[in-house]
């Protein structure tokens, strides 16, 4: 009899354990990205993962994936977030071109004058409606995450149009980015992220575009001669979600998410600017770095015109005037 008691005390209190131990079970948060922690990107991503694994007193676990260790941010990456298999997603903007054309905003030449306009447009009315036309997807968009401007590097110097004929140039897979290099002479061979070293280490491609702090993360110093400062486009990203994921967070988790993401904003934003900062002093010492004169820089806007003429309404003239109108 005593040996029945202890039995059913020992099934009782197994009964009354499990819904705890489920119960304190953390909300875990994949989080895959392309980029190696030390840029923006990563910076960004670490930052957001210390505040809510603080914030949440480990109620809420972040998990990184960086380097695309998980996936790309391709469509393969895209359809992991649908379908929450992961979490957070940070691709370019480009990549969202399928979800909504105007995403190639980033591609388009010479949009933005500075780093402060690009932050005063993620603030404006017209991003904000961007990110909501992915809603109809089951993505929810988070926020934009600057990275830079882009640049040019090759194994000659480039300064003008005519510099760019008869070469090939490492891009993302965008039309806009292939009428920007067939305006310059030039071809557009879209390829990974992950490929670009050894595509231009063996010479699948003569040069790429992108920012200075991929460029030096990615040790493209290695393989090319010269970095030319072009700044004639933006590498952007934007911060996204899935409905699943989001509808699955009590109110207090959900809020401690948002507070993650706005103070991961921020961080992204400060870090764009030293990183890439810093990151020229470095290549300046590894590459010989060229600069643009005012007529190079306008030679180079006016052979990049036909871009706006063949992407401007795809893209949309509203939101492209927008853009430019922001002060």
């Amino acid at each position: 009899m005593i040996k029945r008691i202890g039995i059913l005390i020992s099934v009782l209190s197994l009964a009354l354990v499990a819904p705890m131990a489920l119960a304190v079970k953390p909300v875990t948060i994949k989080f895959s990205f392309v980029t190696t922690l030390n840029t923006p990107k990563g910076k960004a991503a670490q930052a957001f993962k210390e505040y809510v694994e603080k914030a949440s007193g480990g109620a809420m676990k972040v998990e990184l994936y960086p380097s695309s260790q998980l996936y790309k941010d391709n469509a393969e990456g895209l359809n992991a977030l649908i379908f929450n298999n992961i979490q957070l997603l940070v691709p370019s903007a480009t990549k969202l071109k399928g979800y909504n054309p105007a995403f190639q905003f980033v591609d388009m030449p010479y949009l933005f004058r500075d780093n402060d306009h690009f932050k005063k447009f993620t603030q404006s009315e017209a991003a904000q409606e961007l990110l909501a036309s992915l809603e109809k997807a089951g993505l929810v968009g988070l926020g934009f995450w600057p990275n830079g401007f882009k640049h040019f590097t090759a194994n000659k110097p480039l300064r003008r149009p005519e510099d760019f004929k008869g070469l090939k140039f490492r891009t993302q897979t965008s039309g806009v980015l292939e009428a920007q290099m067939k305006a310059l002479g030039a071809t557009a061979v879209p390829l990974a992220f992950s490929e670009v070293y050894q595509a231009l280490q063996q010479g699948v491609v003569d040069g790429q575009e992108n920012t200075l702090s991929n460029i030096y993360t990615q040790r493209y110093y290695e393989v090319q001669k010269y970095l030319s400062l072009t700044g004639h486009g933006r590498l952007d990203y934007v911060v996204i979600t899935n409905k699943i994921f989001l509808n699955s967070l009590d109110p207090e988790q959900k809020k401690i998410f948002m507070d993650g993401i706005a103070h991961a904003n921020e961080v992204a934003f400060q870090e764009a600017v030293k990183l890439n900062e810093d990151a020229l002093a470095k290549l300046s010492e590894k590459m010989t770095v060229s600069e643009l004169s005012p007529e190079d820089r306008a030679a180079m806007e006016a052979a990049m015109k036909p871009v706006y003429d063949e992407y401007g309404a795809k893209v949309g003239w509203d939101l492209i005037n927008a853009i430019k109108a922001i002060k």
